[in-house]
Parts: structure tokens; sequence; C-alpha cells
């Protein structure tokens, strides 16, 4: 399947199964947030963004072997999956992301920003999606 192909049906969605692997092998499906960027030389990616401390945060740091499906808020998958590859960005790609999610969720996703700031020394992390 080429990669536009497999991102399309993430176009009208709000929320992905994003399928990350514990040490020990086990799948951990969580519901998230995401965003398309926008196609340039590094080919269609979705962001997703999450707590620097999260779980997910660190199985991908482990492993960048994932799996994404489009699903429901609760994480109910209403489509299949696809073969995936994740990487923490560094700040200028996170820099370009967090505003395309801003605009995406807003106001949520605002809300959620403003309750950030009340966290002490809480970090947030963009998680870059590409096809396997």
């Amino acid at each position: 399947m080429d990669a536009m192909a497999g991102f399309e049906i993430f176009e009208s969605g709000k929320y992905l199964s994003l399928e990350t692997y514990r040490k020990s092998g086990v799948a951990v499906r969580t519901p998230v947030w995401f965003v398309a960027a926008p196609n340039d030389d590094a080919g269609p990616r979705l962001y997703v963004y999450s707590a620097a401390d999260s779980g997910k945060g660190k199985r991908i740091r482990r492993n960048g072997k994932i799996r994404i499906a489009p699903c429901d808020n609760r994480g109910n998958v209403t489509g299949g999956w696809i073969d995936s590859r994740a990487t923490i960005v560094g700040a200028a790609e996170f820099s370009r992301a967090m505003p395309l999610l801003n605009r995406k969720y807003w106001p949520w996703k605002g809300l959620l920003d403003l309750f950030m700031r009340f966290r002490p020394g809480a970090r947030r992390i963009v998680i870059a999606i590409q096809m396997a």
C-alpha cells in the first residue's frame, strides 16, 4: 500500500488508535488526537502529541515500530491497521506540528495547554508517524 493511500483513511477522523509495544512484546492501544502534516520532501506524516513521561512516549523511544488504525474517542477501531514507524521529533518539527494540532482541536487543546502550565516540570513531545 502506498503511503498517501494509507493515510487517506485518516483525513476525516479525529482519533487514531496508536498501538505501541512493551518490552515483553505485549501491544498497548491508545486513542490519540492526530493531524496530517503538509506533504513535503519527508513524505506524508501524521503527528501526535503526548506528555514526555507518558507510557507511549517511553515505548516509542525503545521501539519505533507501531501500528495505527482509525478509531472513535473510546478507542473502538473503525478501520484497518497500518504498520508504521514512529519517532519523537526535534524542536523545529515540534514547532511546526503543534500549531497544526492546536488548529484542528481548538478549543479543547487550548484548555489542555492551559492546564499543562500548572504542572511543574511537565514537558510535551510530538510523535511523527510514517508508514513502514
